[in-house]
């Protein structure tokens, strides 16, 4: 797995999302749309990649994919998938689209990011924990990964 420095990735990962913000705004007017991800947090390390975070609300969330799936973006079937979230993946760029339901735990994508970048000793930690995951399977990256997120979402009550 290779990461590459904010400098490499971010500007052209900010640019995509605004391109991306603006279509799915056109499809879905009333979504929440918010880049999250390494590409969204200072000087953090990436595999290069963007992730959308979209919220919509229970009643819209099926409706909403669909739309979503004509900015060619199909659903990524070795992930979480439940009745409140859904991943798409671009099938042009690398590029993922998470679509959250309002008031579900998947409204944590924001915690974590607004964490990260309130705290750049965490931002110094996760990059530190993404290269010593340069020889591992993807599998093994995201477990490793999940339990830095899980920590940073539930912090041990002495530090918090």
């Amino acid at each position: 797995m290779q990461f590459f420095p904010a400098t490499e990735y971010q500007p052209h990962c900010a640019q995509l999302f605004e391109d991306y913000k603006t279509k799915i705004k056109q499809l879905i007017p009333f979504a929440i749309v918010e880049h999250i991800g390494s590409s969204a947090i200072p000087n953090a390390i990436s595999k290069g990649d963007l992730d959308i975070y979209i919220e919509v609300p229970a009643q819209q969330f099926l409706d909403a994919i669909k739309e979503l799936q004509q900015l060619n973006f199909k659903e990524k079937l070795d992930t979480l998938r439940t009745h409140e979230l859904c991943m798409l993946q671009s099938q042009a760029h690398d590029v993922a689209l998470q679509i959250v339901m309002t008031g579900s735990e998947f409204q944590n994508f924001l915690t974590f990011r607004d964490q990260l970048r309130r705290h750049p000793e965490l931002v110094q930690q996760y990059n530190q924990l993404k290269q010593s995951c340069s020889g591992t399977s993807p599998e093994q990256y995201r477990q490793i990964k999940a339990l830095f997120i899980q920590n940073v979402l539930n912090p041990h009550p002495a530090y918090k």
